[in-house]
């Protein structure tokens, strides 16, 4: 399974692309301003597009890219997303104000996406790749989730603060990469808690939930352009203090743009 990464920036700045992530060329999680860096083609070939929430970050780019393709594709694309997000995109987005209803056009019948609910801890298998959606904690609806093509999970937390269901359901996965937020530095971790996203410190304790049996690589993403720096150092603060009990360390790492893992 190949993971790529389109955008994981909590904004946009030169260089910095919201999240999205493209796995095997045809799933798309998050549809946010990195989906602009596709060519055409590639836009083409994603079938099913897997949303968290409703933020802006997160699903930017899907009218535009929808847009772009629809007179090239043969089928709808399918949107899979918590209802709470689907309603969202519908009464904001795709409402004939901001965007036309793509989900009606050309016709009721054919049209150029079609919304499929999903739920917390429901399992979906498209094309061999297993997608489970996991819970999240933030200021709408959202999830996470864990996608595997049966060689270990990719978990991805979404938006969330502190997420105790996450963690047992992720101690019960063979995960071989997670991919977690850290939208704030400490200095903003009163703003972190009231818009529902993790600063380092909470990351820390996050981060505690871990089985000590567990080992994986970390990936820190959604920080803000102007406070990666500061967010990073602070997390390699308290990773080399063990907060996971005594000499227990993860290994910890920045996400970029353009990174391309094979699982």
């Amino acid at each position: 399974m190949k993971v790529r990464v389109l955008g994981c920036s909590g904004a946009i700045a030169k260089d910095c692309r919201t999240t999205s992530f493209l796995i095997d060329g045809d799933v798309l999680i998050d549809a946010g301003t990195g989906v602009g860096d596709l060519t055409l083609d590639e836009m083409r070939g994603i079938d099913h597009v897997f949303l968290t929430h409703s933020h802006l970050d997160h699903v930017a780019a899907l009218p535009l890219m929808v847009d772009a393709i629809a007179a090239r594709r043969t089928k709808p694309v399918q949107i899979h997303a918590l209802a709470g997000t689907i309603a969202a995109l519908q009464t904001h987005i795709f409402n004939d104000v901001i965007w036309p209803d793509f989900s009606r056009i050309p016709t009721p019948e054919t049209p150029f996406i079609s919304f499929h609910e999903v739920q917390i801890g429901q399992t979906l298998l498209l094309k061999g790749k297993m997608i489970e959606v996991l819970p999240a904690v933030h200021t709408v609806p959202a999830a996470g989730y864990a996608v595997t093509a049966g060689n270990g999970c990719w978990v991805f937390s979404g938006d969330t603060e502190r997420n105790p269901d996450f963690w047992k359901r992720v101690n019960e996965l063979n995960v071989v990469m997670l991919v977690i937020e850290t939208a704030f530095s400490n200095r903003e971790k009163d703003l972190a808690k009231l818009s529902l996203h993790l600063s380092p410190v909470v990351l820390a304790n996050e981060l505690d939930f871990i089985s000590r049996d567990k080992k994986y690589p970390i990936y820190i993403t959604h920080t803000k352009p102007a406070e990666t720096a500061l967010i990073m150092a602070e997390i390699q603060k308290f990773d080399e203090t063990a907060v996971n009990g005594p000499n227990v360390t993860h290994d910890i790492r920045w996400l970029r743009a353009g990174q391309e893992f094979e699982l």
